[in-house]
């Protein structure tokens, strides 16, 4: 790895650490992100000759607490900061700011700068876009190119989430144990609601973007650095990697949707599996079951299966259930009801799933699901109906035309029963 390789990579995973703690220091959002960037600039002139510091966050902190106060002492004509040569080494003052960024003091910044990307008078839109920039360091323009939306309109959006921010008189202080509980589940959505903007990508003509699936991913790995002995934190961690996993085998070469069970599983990464099911089997043995929990038990189970026809489809139904008892939601029970149809056939799922139209009328699967088991039950012209309306509700053009693909099919079943008529 050459030296800019390495920096970009240290200056990446130092972000969170440095931007928490001069977050702490300015309580303000826009001054905490200058000063870390002009700690980034001096970093990327300083470190290829003097070479890295023993702790690169502590350096980052140092230097760009100190660039900040220099902008507002210039005003009063105090002393500047010194030449890049002269801080490459901060000596006594870089091991002392190491040495108090113990454990408590990394997890408290932190989880501040996760709490305040997720504070609840924030849109979820807003959640996403705040943490990508904040946490993430992501630029507006690759925030925007991901969210399929224009620079200028991106930059507005989180231009009126720092507002917000701000006007709620977010704490700076240290966050207290209850506080902590409270909102980790708050930092937790905000986290898998990066990673389905990315598996999802609603909207956008490319199925899965895989740097917004990648940062969700390296952003639970922190979380759980935080919270090494929380359950929903693996169950989290495990879910996304799970499902990651099946990346590769989700899009054919013409960009189409492939099905769970046409998948070809040799694509499956088996590295992110592997590291899934352990922190599933991990998670469980807390015996404190979550939505996250339970979600990744059932990835699990698709994960553990090589070919189709080895899911064990019972155990996905159970899990369902108890899912449904957590979170009681219309979108859980008509993912239940695939388990339904796969062990108890198309007339008990569609019955599970009838009173859910009113409220799924206007979700692109529903219309999907329904359309598949009344094709199953033969009801050609219900399904056609279902499909055309699942159509008119898709996201992306591989959503739309996987419907399509099964429009084709059950007017290719119809023929032989209209001749054989």
């Amino acid at each position: 790895m050459n030296d800019m390789a390495w920096i970009e990579t240290a200056l990446t995973g130092a972000r969170p650490q440095a931007m928490g703690a001069l977050l702490r220091y300015f309580r303000d959002l826009d001054r905490a992100e200058e000063a870390f960037q002009e700690a980034c600039l001096r970093a990327m002139r300083t470190w290829p000759v003097k070479g890295p510091p023993r702790d690169p966050a502590a350096w980052l902190i140092f230097v760009g607490r100190n660039a900040a106060l220099d902008s507002v002492r210039r005003d009063s004509r105090n002393t500047a900061l010194p030449e890049d040569s002269a801080i490459s080494e901060l000596g006594d003052a870089e091991a002392d700011m190491a040495e108090r960024l113990d454990d408590s003091h990394y997890r408290d910044d932190i989880l501040r700068l996760m709490f305040i990307c997720c504070h609840p008078d924030l849109p979820a839109t807003q959640q996403v876009a705040l943490a990508l920039r904040i946490v993430s360091g992501l630029s507006v323009r690759e925030i925007a190119s991901a969210f399929l939306v224009n620079e200028k309109a991106m930059e507005q959006r989180i231009t009126r989430a720092k507002r917000r921010v701000s006007e709620a008189n977010v704490a700076f202080g240290a966050p207290g144990a209850a506080e902590r509980a409270e909102r980790l589940a708050a930092v937790a959505a905000m986290i898998y609601l990066i990673f389905n903007e990315g598996y999802s990508a609603s909207g956008g003509e490319v199925h899965v973007r895989e740097p917004l699936c990648n940062e969700a991913i390296r952003l639970a790995r922190l979380l759980l650095r935080l919270f090494p002995a929380e359950p929903e934190v693996m169950g989290l961690l495990a879910l996304m990697l799970l499902q990651h996993a099946r990346t590769p085998a989700r899009i054919d070469g013409n960009g189409d949707i492939v099905l769970l069970e046409e998948q070809d599983r040799s694509q499956w990464n088996r590295d992110m599996i592997t590291e899934g099911l352990a922190l599933v089997d991990k998670a469980m043995r807390h015996r404190k079951p979550g939505l996250y929990q339970v979600q990744s038990a059932i990835a699990a189970l698709h994960a553990r299966a090589a070919k189709p026809e080895d899911t064990d489809w019972q155990e996905i139904n159970l899990l369902y259930q108890m899912l449904e008892r957590l979170q009681p939601s219309p979108v859980i029970r008509l993912n239940r009801a695939v388990a339904l149809f796969k062990t108890q056939g198309p007339e008990a799922a569609l019955l599970l799933i009838e009173p859910l139209e009113e409220r799924l009328s206007n979700y692109f699967y529903f219309h999907g699901v329904r359309g598949a088991l009344l094709m199953e039950l033969g009801r050609e012209r219900e399904a056609r109906t279902a499909f055309d309306k699942a159509i008119s509700l898709a996201r992306t053009p591989a959503e739309a035309a996987h419907i399509r693909q099964q429009i084709d099919r059950l007017i290719s079943d119809a023929k032989p029963r209209a001749k054989s008529a």
